[in-house]
């Protein structure tokens, strides 16, 4: 299983937790187990055609999927996947 860097912003959904462990062979899979395990959290990352919100960065390993193969990046036991919201100031 991956392990799930959660922000704070999201940890509601998870009771709390900073870091949940969560099966899926690629980003894709891992969110809907996500989700099956918290629900409603995967309406905060995925926009209505599933696709993962512009002012959502998920990594793998330290890399940007938008930059490998988004949803279908693949996904292994011990990777640490990071969602982080983008943050706005001015």
């Amino acid at each position: 299983m991956a392990n799930v860097l959660i922000p704070t912003p999201l940890r509601k959904f998870t009771k709390g937790a900073e870091e949940v462990s969560v099966s899926g062979a690629n980003i894709g899979e891992l969110l809907t187990n996500l989700e099956t395990n918290f629900p409603g959290i995967r309406a905060r990352i995925c926009d209505d055609k599933g696709k993962v919100r512009r002012f959502v960065n998920v990594f793998v390993e330290g890399e940007d999927i938008r930059f490998l193969d988004n949803l279908e990046t693949a996904v292994k036991d011990a990777d640490e996947v990071s969602i982080i919201p983008a943050i706005a100031g001015g």
